[in-house]
């Protein structure tokens, strides 16, 4: 796997975010390598119990895009949203398979904007899947599934709300 080319077109399209939405969505994004795959990410620092380490914190929730040597050899490039370890948030009260069922309902109405998704999966991964991988315009691939997910992150909040403890 070349990882610098990957590395590379990932930060070009992390850089190419149009910087206003996400910061109206209170959006951040991370571009590295973890295990094998290279990786964006889109997450908001309050999907997590640390705030100040949101992207590598026990409990978040985040999308993500990635690619690791299988996928390469498959022509693959995936992606997906993860919520984990969401009982630690102190903030709401969450068993992660209501949580899970919760936002797959409310995202049924997007499933025909993602391509190959399903979200026939345990609590932690809350909807994944892949699209072909094309190295001439891997850069536009990654921004449109990104705004997909700026999109709907609103599910998230959404779902979150639904959870939060009475004070």
């Amino acid at each position: 796997m070349n990882t610098s080319f990957y590395l590379e077109n990932f930060q070009k399209a992390a850089d190419r975010l149009d910087q206003k939405i996400l910061n109206e969505k209170s959006i951040e994004v991370a571009v590295g390598i973890y295990l094998d795959s290279v990786f964006i990410k889109l997450y908001k620092k309050t999907w997590s119990t640390n705030t100040d380490e949101a992207l590598t914190s026990e409990s978040r929730i985040f999308f993500s895009v990635w690619v690791s040597a299988s996928d390469i050899e498959k022509q693959r490039m995936m992606y997906n949203i993860h919520a984990l370890k969401l009982r630690k948030f102190k903030v709401y009260t969450i068993e992660s398979r209501k949580f899970a069922e919760i936002f797959r309902k409310s995202f049924k109405t997007y499933e025909d904007k993602w391509p190959n998704v399903t979200t026939k999966h345990g609590p932690l991964t809350l909807m994944e899947g892949w699209l072909q991988l094309d190295l001439e315009n891997i850069q536009e691939e990654i921004l449109k599934l990104s705004y997909n997910f700026l999109a709907i992150e609103h599910l998230i909040d959404d779902t979150l709300d639904q959870f939060k403890k009475n004070n």
